[in-house]
């Protein structure tokens, strides 16, 4: 079945800006909102990427994140626009993920954050998502958070952001049973760091809305192995 997804990118203010990262916070209004934000590095540096808003606790700012926001797909990629492609390992596996997908704590970006894991089910969950990025080159990049339902396709083919979406959130955020229940974390609340910033990568000012992409996408057969299961 043919599905025609249009993507709108709402890009935030950061909360906070310091000389080496910067926070952001905010509320996906719809389960297939995207947030965008890119940065530039003038030479080579290692960058952190890390969310807060599923399991909570004090991101780099210094503010405390309640848990209890959506399950986050997390991603990065180089350039900006349709044609940014989505970032690589060594072992091609790409810098994309949500709980639900296969590469969740893939070893180059572990899924459990500093504050640790609300029990659901009678079992700590992680949902956060942590990514270390070493030596970055020089260049611009787009750093995208939506739904952990609401997947780029680039995290299949390793493509670009030009391939849009894939939506599975049924219109509600966190559509998937974690450790046999559905999983409590209803709400739309994001937040998330970019660390390791030179002074400057990051440009703060007021930039909202707007509309990244609207492209048409073949339903996509997935099958996945994973913590959580879709509904």
């Amino acid at each position: 079945m043919n599905r025609v997804l249009a993507i709108f990118v709402f890009v935030f203010v950061p909360i906070a800006v310091q000389a080496d990262s910067v926070s952001y916070t905010g509320t996906l209004s719809t389960s297939t909102d995207v947030v965008e934000q890119t940065f530039t590095l003038s030479s080579p540096t290692t960058i952190g990427l890390q969310t807060w808003g599923f399991g909570g606790g004090k991101n780099a700012a210094g503010t405390v994140i309640s848990p209890g926001g959506t399950d986050p797909f997390l991603a990065i990629f180089f350039g900006t626009g349709a044609s940014a492609t989505i970032l690589t390992d060594g072992m091609a596996n790409p810098y994309g993920t949500s709980l639900d997908m296969t590469n969740y704590g893939n070893p180059d970006f572990l899924g459990c954050p500093p504050a640790g894991a609300p029990i659901i089910g009678g079992f700590p969950q992680c949902g956060d998502i942590t990514m270390t990025l070493p030596s970055l080159a020089a260049g611009t990049y787009t750093v995208v958070l939506s739904d952990g339902e609401y997947q780029a396709n680039a995290v299949f083919d390793n493509g670009t952001l030009g391939e849009g979406f894939t939506d599975f959130t049924g219109g509600g955020f966190c559509n998937i049973d974690i450790n046999g229940v559905g999983c409590p974390n209803t709400s739309g609340a994001y937040a998330f760091d970019i660390t390791g910033l030179p002074s400057g990568a990051a440009v703060p000012e007021p930039a909202f809305g707007g509309i990244l992409l609207a492209t048409a996408v073949l339903g996509l057969a997935l099958f996945k192995n994973s913590k959580g299961y879709r509904k």
